[in-house]
């Protein structure tokens, strides 16, 4: 396929798999439970940290966080102390979760909240900035060594695929009723995809990458090739991207 019918593809994907029935089968239904824009963004937050492996599991794991959180996310964070928790989705801990709830808590008694912490600064002007300033945020909190593989670092050409998935959620806003669109400081322009095992696979398969490896420089190359398509909204071929290699596991 040429750039035109390659656009014209995703455009139709996009359009296929960005509706409200993709809430049903996605990790993004548990922060759909809520309206107030704080606990939003927390719950969000979690489980888009623990968001790798099947999505069932992913699911049943943040239920088992939104009930160690008595169902009041923002309210539980505030009033947080640490003390013994009961939690394990793969790798992540018991011990990566206190350390969540208190770097949380920080971020909000410190920093403004969670939204400010990733663009309360014109300095840092590109998502790649914006997620490492994030990131030294989050960790100043006291931590185990351990915890901080669970927040990727793009310094290292990481692809920072659950931090861009999180900010895909909050600041993407469209009819739909997917993406929630309640972050306001950050554009949908600046955004990046979520690159996984599925999108990279798509991608590869129309020529949007040409790099081997899933790194940042990958996940570049991807977002200049979207950006051609559509300047102002490229990550809506998330949803394009992800549906044909997980749902179809065809690429035409």
């Amino acid at each position: 396929m040429n750039n035109k019918e390659i656009k014209e593809y995703l455009d139709f994907k996009s359009q296929q798999y960005n509706t409200t029935k993709f809430i049903e089968t996605d990790p993004i239904q548990i922060p759909h439970l809520f309206s107030r824009k704080e606990d939003i963004e927390i719950i969000g937050f979690l489980i888009s940290t623990i968001a790798w492996g099947n999505r069932k599991s992913i699911i049943n794991s943040g239920n088992k966080i939104l009930k160690i959180m008595n169902y009041s996310p923002y309210e539980f964070i505030m009033n947080y102390s640490p003390k013994p928790l009961n939690f394990t989705h793969r790798t992540f801990n018991s011990i990566d979760l206190d350390f969540f709830f208190r770097s949380l808590q920080n971020i909000y008694l410190n920093h403004g909240g969670l939204e400010k912490s990733f663009s309360n600064d014109s300095e840092f002007t590109s998502i790649k900035e914006k997620i490492i300033k994030f990131r030294n945020i989050f960790l100043e909190t006291e931590h185990e060594k351990r915890s901080e593989k669970h927040i990727s670092n793009p310094q290292k050409n990481s692809t920072a695929k659950r931090i861009n998935m999180f900010l895909r959620w909050m600041v993407r806003n469209d009819s739909t009723g997917v993406d929630f669109g309640i972050w306001k400081s950050i554009k949908t322009s600046e955004l990046y995809i979520p690159l996984d095992i599925h999108t990279s696979k798509a991608a590869r398969s129309l020529g949007l990458i040409k790099r081997k490896s899933n790194d940042w420089k990958a996940l570049d190359e991807l977002m200049q090739n979207l950006r051609l398509f559509d300047s102002e909204d490229p990550v809506k071929y998330d949803f394009a991207l992800f549906g044909i290699s997980a749902f179809e596991d065809v690429i035409t």
